[in-house]
């Protein structure tokens, strides 16, 4: 298990946003979504929609999922899996840890 990485502060995102953190800091293929759901948790995904190429940081977060900003595809933010179509393979997941109001990541591990 890693230690994970400091990439954003719990103020930096607004609930009901997201926010990209660049796979340069994360070590990714991909970009990693933030996303903070309507109840304040934090949640990570690959950045890029499964369907097209949107970003999900830019989406609508609400009740557990995320929505696609382009073709309205949905994710679980907890598993990643899709919700909604017209996406039809699920997206990674990534463990977040809150630590005295900073958010840690932990690429490539499941939450």
């Amino acid at each position: 298990m890693s230690e994970g990485i400091l990439v954003a502060n719990l103020d930096d995102i607004a609930e009901g946003e997201g926010i990209a953190i660049d796979k340069s800091i994360t070590g990714t293929d991909d970009n990693i979504a933030l996303l903070r759901d309507d109840d304040g948790a934090v949640w990570a995904l690959d950045d890029t929609c499964t369907h097209e190429t949107a970003s999900l940081a830019e989406g609508w977060v609400e009740d557990g999922h995320v929505e696609c900003p382009l073709h309205a595809s949905k994710f679980c933010l907890k598993s990643g899996d899709v919700q909604g179509l017209p996406a039809t393979r699920n997206t990674c997941p990534h463990r977040v840890e809150i630590r005295d109001g900073g958010i840690w990541l932990f690429p490539n591990e499941t939450p």
